[in-house]
């Protein structure tokens, strides 16, 4: 009688809810009716454990479509690109690294206060912007610098930002050097807080998605670095992003360190990528090393996050070969002859170099050109905005807030006025120092009563 009483039951429910009463699950005798509550998961009386997304255990593949030497892998399809293009791509990629040599010995000279090269990278960065499009919104880390200079942003951008002068519209000297952000650009201003811009990405994409003319259109694009996976951000963000869900790709870094931490210390699971399948997003793991494959993947998932108003993960695999930061020595945990390996046996900028020439499209001659040029460029920058002086000091309580300046500005205005009128021309520290702002704090001082 009680099992009649199951049969019928069951027999009302469509097929896929029936447990494994489909063609495609195995059938196990006195099974068929068994169903399970908020999930199509088929039953077996087998006991199990797993702990891969792929099958056998097997590790996720990496995808990859030019080998070490530049040659597109068999069976690879090599994106459609002409000789313009692709010098595009590698001018940007040699870009990265002209600049950071520059602005790190500026650093190291004590003429401004941090910065963040890209060394290693750069194919996972300029491969990233070429994917997207120039109006997605991008929400960056701290090493996404070449998809502004990607979308137009200047070399004498990057240098004024870096200097905090009185040209720094990313943030008017209020922010530290590479921490970027361009209305203009699409590109959000980077913030120091680990893994905070995660699920601001995720909101980002939900109000593209609320949005009609933009609906279906654009993406927000979200990097982060496999350190920044261990926050819990990270997970807030994907399940927002799933669940509602959001046209946003998320671009993890994965350079195998986390300043210090090795990625063997990180996780134990395998890398970032197998974590997407848990919020039941699209994943795809890239050599972050193949500007050519990167492009390719950012592309496909921007198509498929615009067109499914879904989540998309793409993790990038790579090899951080400079310092964290100038506030890093990584030679303390890591062998200097690891980095000098990585450098030669898989250069990004070697292996796409190789390809432009196998194709005919670079010489030595236009490499030398190149960095001439670069360099040239880089140094006219940096003298200029060298020479410039910073904002007025009273900027520092503009752009705060929209309307009129509230209560707790005004007072902390007022005492500054105070401070500047009483110690600014006979203190030496402060005379030195407000003597680098444009009016030298006069405009203030006048204020004060």
């Amino acid at each position: 009688m009680l099992r009649r009483l199951i049969a019928a039951s069951c027999s009302k429910f469509p097929l896929a809810y029936r447990g494994l009463a489909t063609a495609t699950t195995p059938q196990v005798s006195g099974l068929s009716g068994a169903r399970l509550p908020n999930s199509q998961s088929y039953i077996t009386p087998k006991l199990h454990f797993f702990n891969s997304v792929t099958p056998d255990g097997q590790q996720i593949p990496t995808y990859r479509v030019l080998d070490g030497v530049g040659k597109v892998l068999e069976g690879a399809k090599e994106p459609e690109i002409d000789e313009v293009y692709a010098r595009r791509l590698y001018e940007h990629m040699q870009l990265l690294p002209a600049l950071d040599t520059v602005l790190y010995n500026v650093q190291r000279q004590g003429k401004i206060s941090f910065y963040m090269t890209a060394f290693g990278e750069e194919a996972t960065i300029i491969g990233a912007a070429a994917g997207l499009k120039d109006d997605d919104e991008v929400l960056g880390q701290y090493r996404e610098m070449g998809v502004l200079l990607w979308r137009g942003f200047t070399i004498d951008n990057v240098m004024n930002q870096c200097f905090g002068n009185e040209e720094d519209f990313c943030g008017k000297g209020r922010q530290m050097p590479v921490h970027l952000g361009s209305v203009d650009h699409h590109f959000h201003t980077i913030s120091s807080t680990l893994g905070t811009q995660i699920p601001h990405a995720a909101g980002v994409g939900f109000a593209l998605r609320r949005d009609p003319a933009r609906r279906g259109k654009n993406v927000a694009a979200c990097f982060f670095g496999e350190g920044a996976a261990s926050e819990g951000d990270f997970h807030a963000g994907l399940l927002l992003a799933s669940t509602i869900p959001c046209p946003t790709v998320f671009i993890a870094r994965n350079n195998g360190f986390a300043i210090s931490t090795p990625s063997t210390e990180q996780y134990y699971g395998d890398g970032i990528a197998s974590r997407g399948p848990g919020y039941g997003i699209d994943t795809v793991r890239v050599d972050g090393n193949d500007v050519l494959a990167v492009m390719s993947a950012v592309g496909e998932a921007r198509r498929r996050a615009a067109e499914q108003g879904r989540a998309v993960l793409v993790e990038c695999m790579s090899y951080r070969v400079g310092h964290h930061s100038t506030s890093d020595d990584s030679f303390a945990y890591r062998d200097r002859a690891e980095v000098e390996d990585w450098k030669k046996v898989d250069n990004p900028i070697v292996r796409f170099r190789l390809y432009l020439e196998l194709k005919g499209w670079w010489d030595s001659t236009a490499e030398q050109e190149l960095k001439t040029r670069l360099r040239a460029d880089v140094m006219k920058a940096f003298k200029r905005a060298e020479s410039l002086p910073r904002a007025e000091v009273s900027e520092i309580f503009t752009d705060v807030y929209g309307g009129e300046m509230p209560w707790n500005l005004k007072e902390q205005r007022a005492e500054l006025a105070y401070l500047l009128k009483k110690y600014g021309n006979t203190w030496e520290p402060w005379k030195t120092e407000l003597s680098r702002f444009r009016n030298k704090g006069e405009e203030l001082m006048k204020e004060a009563k």
